[in-house]
């Protein structure tokens, strides 16, 4: 295991062993968003309440799930980059930063959509809503930090101290619900109990929840192998492979 994760690190064959994931992961991706799609938006009966606006939350939830997962694995690269320097780690982090704004923004649109039947107004400072915004500000701000600076290593270093410093909003977001009085629905996914979702809509809902996933690895696995050509362009190995 030691040894595979040793070899990860070479951008080389981190290069060689992501392009064979790809195709899998897209195929994955292709097939769990029509399963969860058509079971969200066919099979699955309109809310007692809600009636069909609910619909809504099949992208909605899985959009905030990531927007959280992101985040928190760009805070575990972070860590490992600015212990270990394992450059890798850093080229990970930065091309997960745009799909995870893109997540947490896709989450606040969804939900204001989501929100103006339900509450009667497409924005309230309710605690769960303003703690996502922060986190969008979050990655905007990663992303603007580590475009401003010139040099590699020190853009990683003050990239990685800031998405450390952010993610103690994470459980903010999460358990945001449950520490104050809000107007954001609390889990129902995760209750044991009663209410909780019907399996009618919990399987389509986790079908998008990993088609959402499978999505963000294949596309920051595309985006990872450019971030390496570019860093690795004047690499024997980088000119070896374009004739260079």
């Amino acid at each position: 295991m030691w040894l595979f994760f040793h070899k990860l690190a070479s951008p080389k064959y981190f290069y060689d062993i992501s392009g064979k994931f790809i195709p899998w992961l897209v195929a994955l991706f292709l097939l769990t968003l029509a399963a969860g799609l058509y079971l969200g938006l066919v099979v699955a009966p309109p809310d007692y309440q809600q009636g069909d606006s609910y619909r809504i939350m099949f992208v909605h939830v899985p959009a905030a799930w990531m927007s959280m997962f992101i985040y928190t694995f760009m805070a575990v690269l972070s860590g490992i980059n600015l212990i270990w320097n394992i450059k890798l780690a850093d080229v990970m982090v930065r091309s997960s930063a745009t799909l995870g704004a893109s997540f947490t923004f896709v989450a606040l649109v969804t939900g204001s959509l989501w929100g103006k039947p339900m509450w009667g107004t497409w924005w309230v400072w309710d605690a769960r809503l303003t703690s996502e915004l922060i986190l969008l500000f979050l990655y905007l701000g990663y992303i603007a930090l580590v475009s401003a600076v010139e040099d590699v290593r020190t853009a990683a270093r003050a990239g990685g101290v800031l998405v450390l410093v952010g993610v103690g909003n994470i459980p903010i977001i999460h358990y945001s619900v449950e520490w104050w009085n809000t107007l954001h629905q609390g889990a129902t996914v995760t209750k044991m109990g009663k209410p909780a979702i019907h399996i009618t809509m919990l399987i389509p809902l986790l079908l998008m929840a990993v088609s959402f996933q499978v999505y963000y690895f294949a596309v920051v696995l595309m985006r990872a192998r450019t971030e390496v050509l570019d860093r690795e362009r004047r690499s024997a190995w980088v000119k070896e492979m374009f004739g260079g």
